[in-house]
């Protein structure tokens, strides 16, 4: 019994010990990041006509830098798409948008080793395309917040939601300026992030 009793407490005590290293300072630090989700985009207008924006796809990853236990330098790269509708006419054509955004996270530390929470902000370069119009690039800024649950010291799953505001921009085609473009949106992503 005793013996039992010894190999379930070094069970118990080497299982605490990995849980409290789980969520470790990522101070110096990388940690790439892969993800997948859903948009919902603004809507637009097009030849003086209000487009509705569908629900769409978002995908992408990142890479973030541990500056100290609590800060983290981010670069990020995503790609949404989605369809469009004039509310009487139907199809109005698919957008897609390619978001390189430049910001940080603050980490905070929780009673719980497995869980961190964050929030970030930044700015967006947004590359924006229509399958039948041409969309001028805009800059824009985000605010962010998330989870990372580590299920590994080095391997936590993510989830996130980032809304972005930038102003509308210019679509056109030969014929010159045809409408508005509006890229503020709000997703949500969820994926594994990998420090190293």
């Amino acid at each position: 019994m005793k013996k039992h009793l010894v190999v379930a407490g070094l069970t118990v005590a080497v299982t605490l010990s990995t849980a409290a290293a789980m969520a470790e300072s990522i101070k110096g630090k990388f940690g790439v990041t892969a993800k997948i989700g859903f948009v919902s985009p603004s809507d637009s207008d097009i030849q003086d006509s209000r487009v509705k924006a569908d629900i769409g796809f978002i995908m992408g990853g990142n890479v973030l830098y541990g500056i100290d236990d609590n800060f983290t330098a981010e670069i990020d790269i995503t790609h949404s798409w989605f369809g469009s509708d004039f509310p009487r006419s139907g199809n109005a054509g698919d957008f897609g948008v390619t978001n390189l955004s430049f910001g940080g996270q603050y980490r905070f530390i929780v009673a719980n080793p497995k869980l961190t929470p964050y929030v970030g902000t930044g700015l967006d370069i947004l590359f924006n395309d229509h399958d039948q119009y041409d969309i001028d690039t805009t800059v824009g800024v985000h605010v962010s917040g998330g989870i990372d649950y580590f299920i590994l010291r080095q391997l936590a799953l993510n989830a996130e939601i980032k809304g972005v505001l930038a102003p509308e921009t210019d679509i056109r085609n030969a014929a010159g300026k045809q409408g508005n473009f509006d890229p503020s949106s709000v997703s949500t992503t969820f994926g594994v992030r990998y420090f190293f």
